[in-house]
């Protein structure tokens, strides 16, 4: 790959509970004001000629936080499926989702199942939304159909990822101040360059990304070589 290709950037969106905590506002507030700067920061992306973003949005992990923050996370989603989904059209994004079934609430499997529906002849970006997501679990599932098709492989297993039509990261983002990568997209991340900021998740702002963006165009990616 050619330096400073940047197609696939990943965002671990960190920082919202302690946001609302610093403001003295309830957790939900923090993941909605997550929400409006993701949004905001989805232009950016489609200025710096970037095709794929894929946000960690709730993991398989966070079903063990408070119901009240769980129910608030799932009724955000609600929100944003029903009522923001004509404006990713209008830009022409297509919505993806990365994640398991196991656990969600009917009503918002059918809006997701929708949003991929509804979106998926558009060319001008992808959004891929993990949600109910984790690394471990999904290199089992995809195992598992790659076993029932005879071979257990590299090929196979890739074959069988949750949408399976996006690509290997090269950029991963993680913000408020935590280093680590907490069981995100841990086979397409193989050879991912990182990038930890302290800025939470609701303030980080489009000149950071920007300025992180041109960091990434500087380094040089071996590959292993």
């Amino acid at each position: 790959m050619a330096k400073g290709d940047l197609k696939h950037l990943g965002i671990i969106m960190d920082g919202n509970r302690r946001w609302a905590k610093k403001a003295g506002k309830p957790a939900i507030e923090g993941h909605r004001q997550g929400y409006k700067n993701l949004k905001d920061l989805l232009s950016a992306v489609k200025d710096l000629d970037i095709d794929t973003v894929s946000v960690y949005a709730f993991s398989t992990e966070n079903w063990n936080r408070s119901h009240e923050e769980v129910e608030g996370i799932m009724g955000l989603l609600r929100w944003v499926m029903k009522n923001e989904l004509n404006d990713l059209i209008k830009e022409g994004i297509r919505v993806r989702w990365i994640g398991s079934e196991d656990r969600v609430p009917k009503d918002i499997i059918a809006l997701m199942r929708n949003a991929e529906e509804k979106t998926k002849d558009l060319t001008e970006g992808t959004l891929a939304i993990c949600f109910n997501y984790g690394g471990h679990q999904e290199i089992v599932d995809a195992a598992n159909k790659a076993a029932e098709s005879g071979e257990i492989s590299q090929e196979t297993i890739t074959k069988n990822l949750y949408a399976p039509d996006i690509a290997p990261m090269d950029l991963l983002i993680r913000t408020s101040g935590e280093k680590r990568i907490s069981n995100f997209m841990l086979w397409r991340m193989e050879y991912a360059e990182l990038h930890f900021t302290d800025t939470l998740w609701p303030d980080f702002s489009r000149q950071e990304l920007r300025d992180i963006v041109n960091d990434y165009h500087g380094r040089s990616r071996r590959f292993g070589a």
